[in-house]
């Protein structure tokens, strides 16, 4: 027996906001230019929100517009506070791609060098580990409270942790322990927010799952009333854990949020997801994950392998790969992704949800 924990954050988190601002400034170059070449990181502390990076495009895109709205749109909108969408200084630090590595982009080749990793299980029927599907159900469920005005002291900043128990063959068996910080008004007591989260949220978060007996802690320093990046920085990229495995599965370091496909750090991740979940459906193993890597310019991965961790054949699976093509224009055109779909993968977790095309289970 053993216990595994993974942990979730809202879309108020400090990293979340810069990784929302940073997909919705993708997704508006997307929609009017589907070439675009964005790598766009964001910065944001008190009420500055700093942009870097290099965006080549044919698209106009009102950049402030953009960062306004995806900062009203997740709740920082009390001009009272210092982080508010109205009131923020917007600093922009943006040149164009640089020619060498548009060069190799413009033949098909990876647009950067790099290793990247997809996952999937059996263990639950999104084929995803249990300890993040919970625990990114636990911020979602206070998120959607906070917006539905379920309760009104609710504030955008939350994070949680869920530990589950696993007997020796890795199969989960019960939800041992739950972590929940929530940003809050100052007029609410800490009791109110434990009944809260224990009556209401873990109900909904949990389902089946939930129990009597779980060890719960609430707010454990005591009060949550300072959050978002009016109180802590917040900066793409730092939340690559979260928005995939939950630590259950190996990662090669690169972040997702900002990031247009032609960057395999994303794509590739999305598409190993993709043949990763093939390989658990097909009965191949319980568990698979699927490395590849690249060289920057070059289409054909220099490298590729499966781990099957014992839960099938992995020869099997090998020869399985050899049904998709990882080259990176085609995970492009196969998965769909030169399209304005990506602010809808910034929260919550970039797999086990419905409605992105590396979840489908058809070809």
């Amino acid at each position: 027996m053993y216990t595994f924990t993974s942990e979730s954050v809202s879309e108020g988190h400090p990293d979340k906001v810069a990784d929302f601002i940073a997909d919705s400034i993708l997704d508006a170059y997307l929609a009017d230019d589907r070439h675009s070449r964005v790598a766009c990181e964001v910065l944001c502390k008190n009420d500055q929100v700093v942009l870097a990076g290099e965006i080549t495009s044919n698209a106009n895109v009102d950049v402030d517009r953009v960062v306004r709205r995806a900062v009203h749109e997740i709740g920082y909108n009390d001009p009272s506070q210092p982080f508010c969408s109205e009131t923020l200084k917007i600093t922009k630090l943006l040149t164009t791609q640089a020619p060498e590595i548009g060069t190799g982009v413009d033949t098909g080749g990876a647009g950067d060098q790099g290793i990247m990793f997809g996952y999937a299980a059996n263990e639950t029927p999104e084929l995803m580990p249990l300890p993040i599907l919970l625990a990114h159900r636990v911020t979602y469920a206070l998120a959607q409270a906070r917006k539905e005005g379920v309760v009104e002291w609710l504030r955008p900043d939350c994070k949680s942790q869920v530990s589950v128990l696993y007997d020796d063959n890795s199969h989960p068996q019960q939800v041992a322990t739950v972590v929940v910080s929530t940003q809050h008004s100052p007029d609410v007591d800490q009791e109110t927010i434990r009944d809260f989260v224990t009556n209401e949220v873990l109900p909904k978060a949990l389902g089946d799952w939930n129990r009597d007996g779980i060890q719960l802690h609430v707010n454990p320093t005591g009060s949550f009333v300072e959050g978002g990046p009016g109180t802590d920085a917040g900066v793409t990229g730092r939340k690559i854990i979260v928005d995939t495995y939950g630590g259950a599965a190996r990662h090669g370091g690169g972040a997702f949020s900002g990031k247009d496909p032609t960057k395999v750090d994303r794509s590739a991740a999305y598409f190993c997801r993709f043949v990763a979940r093939k390989v658990v459906e097909e009965g191949l193993a319980k568990r698979a994950e699927i490395q590849v890597a690249y060289a920057i310019g070059v289409a054909e991965p220099v490298s590729m392998k499966v781990d099957s961790f014992g839960t099938g054949s992995e020869a099997a699976a090998e020869e399985f790969l050899g049904n998709y093509d990882f080259r990176p224009q085609a995970i492009i055109e196969q998965l769909g992704l030169a399209a304005p779909i990506y602010r809808k993968t910034t929260n919550y977790g970039h797999f086990g949800r419905t409605g992105l095309p590396w979840e489908s289970s058809t070809e």
